[in-house]
């Protein structure tokens, strides 16, 4: 049986302390999921009730969206390993000002694809980089750097909703011009940490990166573990961000759809710190586990009774879908960011986030035409997936499994 392969990577001179590296990458995550949350929360209703789109084309575009930032990802994790990633996360913060910025001006299709491909594009950019750059840290702060990381992104995620509400008074423009200040200000903090491009100089720089581009991705695709593992987990980004598009369009109005994703978002950051107390992220039992509360959640959401109990079971599938979301992003992070060998995390992150894009974009296709046809669907079939997702990670061993963590002399740092 193939395994995944461990590495942590090695004490290295930084032109950007741990500690500076770790607090940028938290704040600029505070900014921007105020934003994102923000404008997400409450997009679907604007399409549907403002632009008049059907539900099949408000998922067809936010689940373009998702497919096309995941498979950017294999080009753009390989690339922030040679350009640097502080550098690529300045490009990431600009291209989503602008996104959102387009997205709140748009008024028919034309001008949403436009927005969808800017965010896209900086998305790629911005999660590859910010999660490189906390990869990059000492072993010992990694996964207490991620877990602030993720921590303040939920507690954002918990305010972003009901801030987006009071601003959508003004108009969904509004909304999304806040979130577009949002990620400019969060362009000019990456340029606290200059990185050194590691792409070579001079008339053959762009060869050079595509040749050692598709050198990086054939690499990875070689460590037939790993390749195992990602294919497994692939589904999760589908089923950790569903519940954005089935509960507003499954008869929950803007107070109820922000209750809930608030709800959900407070409980996976309280996740967070278990999670990343011993690491217990990369036992594989986790994710499994993340992913069962996934399938329960939508469960619940398919059998949503009528007024009478409504916000009580909507609560409580807010519950199980946070708890999923807390669980698999530690999971996934903590098992990747080991396994990765020292400059080479874009890669693996991008080829992992590749066939996460390509489940997204034919299940968010899938989503909108079961919601036109029936409701409940959907729910019911992503309760179905999550259950199905985790009989292939019962075979994969995990990497604690294959060899147990020793803390190196060089990592004996005081964590931050």
């Amino acid at each position: 049986m193939s395994r995944l392969r461990v590495h942590d990577p090695p004490f290295m001179k930084r032109t950007a302390s741990d500690r500076r590296v770790i607090a940028v990458v938290v704040v600029v995550q505070a900014l921007i999921s105020l934003g994102y949350f923000a404008v997400m929360t409450h997009v679907v209703l604007h399409l549907r009730d403002d632009l008049g789109l059907l539900a099949g084309t408000i998922t067809l575009m936010l689940g373009l969206r998702t497919a096309l930032q995941y498979a950017l990802f294999l080009p753009v994790g390989a690339v922030i390993d040679l350009v640097g990633a502080a550098r690529a996360g300045v490009v990431a913060c600009a291209l989503r000002a602008v996104g959102f910025a387009a997205l709140g001006a748009a008024g028919g299709p034309p001008g949403l694809f436009a927005s969808v491909l800017l965010l896209a594009v900086g998305g790629a950019l911005f999660h590859a980089a910010a999660q490189s750059l906390l990869a990059g840290v000492a072993p010992e702060r990694r996964a207490r750097g991620f877990a602030a990381y993720t921590v303040v992104g939920q507690a954002a995620a918990v305010a972003g909703p009901p801030a987006g509400l009071l601003l959508l008074g003004g108009g969904f423009g509004l909304v999304a011009t806040a979130a577009a200040t949002a990620w400019a200000v969060a362009a000019l903090l990456f340029l606290l940490l200059n990185d050194r491009p590691r792409t070579p100089r001079g008339r053959t720089r762009i060869t050079e990166v595509g040749r050692r581009m598709s050198g990086s991705v054939a690499t990875v695709l070689r460590d037939r573990g790993f390749v195992r593992w990602a294919l497994a987990v692939s589904p999760v980004t589908l089923l950790l961000t569903q519940t954005m598009t089935v509960v507003p369009l499954t008869g929950s109005g803007p107070g109820r759809t922000t209750l809930f994703l608030s709800v959900a978002a407070l409980v996976a950051s309280l996740v967070q710190p278990w999670c990343a107390a011993a690491r217990r992220g990369e036992d594989p039992r986790v994710l499994k586990t993340g992913l069962l509360c996934a399938g329960a959640g939508y469960a619940l959401l398919a059998a949503l009774p009528d007024e009478t109990g409504r916000l009580t079971v909507l609560l409580l599938a807010s519950v199980l879908s946070g708890l999923a979301t807390g669980l698999c992003h530690a999971a996934t992070f903590q098992t990747l960011a080991r396994s990765a060998p020292p400059g080479r995390f874009g890669a693996y992150f991008g080829v992992l986030h590749f066939f996460s894009g390509l489940v997204a974009l034919a299940g968010g296709t899938a989503t909108g035409r079961l919601i036109d046809a029936a409701p409940w669907g959907t729910p019911l079939a992503l309760t179905l997936l999550a259950t199905l997702s985790v009989l292939p990670t019962l075979a994969l061993r995990g990497p604690h499994e294959d060899q147990p963590h020793r803390p190196r002399a060089h990592t004996k740092a005081a964590p931050p």
